[in-house]
């Protein structure tokens, strides 16, 4: 793909670093922005660069959060009993939309994967064991997503906490195996939610 302008070129090169981007979608986002009013593209900007700069990750849950402590962790509601472990953000945000947990988080920020060499000393699951020492959680909820590593995951922590006596739950097979969370819809999910079941190891 010739482009006439270096700067546009790299503009198009850094946007087609994302995710299902390629250089074509690449360069319409581009040229879509030189269209767009100056201080819209800065603000655009502005709040990229705080992604990097100005946001935390949850010192309790590992939840992204404007604070050192998410407004989840931070609500006294919730109830503290009751801890849901998720792969990511994105997942917590999609059962949050379902409002049928009222319980906490844990983001584990992946699941175990030989095949792309992560490991279980990669995520977050041993500060999930020290949560369950420190924090006197009744219930984990594992709601992971139903593939090979959700499945390698789930079993790895219910082996791990599997003698603290805390209860061990994951959410009904509602979703489909193979099936991502955060793609599920609400009904599907809030339902998995309400029917968990216990975890055997």
């Amino acid at each position: 793909m010739q482009i006439s302008s270096q700067i546009v070129s790299d503009a198009v090169e850094a946007l087609s670093g994302f995710p299902g981007i390629g250089k074509r979608t690449a360069l319409r986002l581009v040229m879509y922005l030189l269209k767009r009013p100056e201080m819209e593209v800065v603000r655009l900007a502005e709040s990229l660069i705080k992604l990097k700069t100005d946001l935390f990750l949850c010192k309790s849950c590992g939840n992204v959060s404007d604070e050192e402590i998410c407004s989840i962790c931070s609500n006294h509601a919730r109830n503290n009993g009751v801890v849901c472990v998720v792969e990511d953000f994105s997942d917590l945000m999609a059962i949050e939309s379902t409002n049928q947990f009222g319980g906490r988080y844990h983001v584990l920020g992946g699941l175990i994967s030989p095949m792309e060499g992560i490991g279980p000393d990669d995520l977050n699951i041993m500060s999930l064991v020290n949560r369950i020492e420190q924090d006197n959680i009744q219930e984990i909820l594992l709601a992971l997503s139903a593939t090979v590593e959700g499945d390698t995951t789930m079993f790895y922590i219910a082996k791990k906490i599997k003698d603290t006596g805390v209860k061990i739950t994951c959410i009904a097979r509602g979703i489909s195996v193979g099936g991502e969370i955060e793609y599920a819809d609400e009904i599907t999910l809030g339902r998995s939610i309400l029917q968990r079941t216990e975890y055997q190891v």
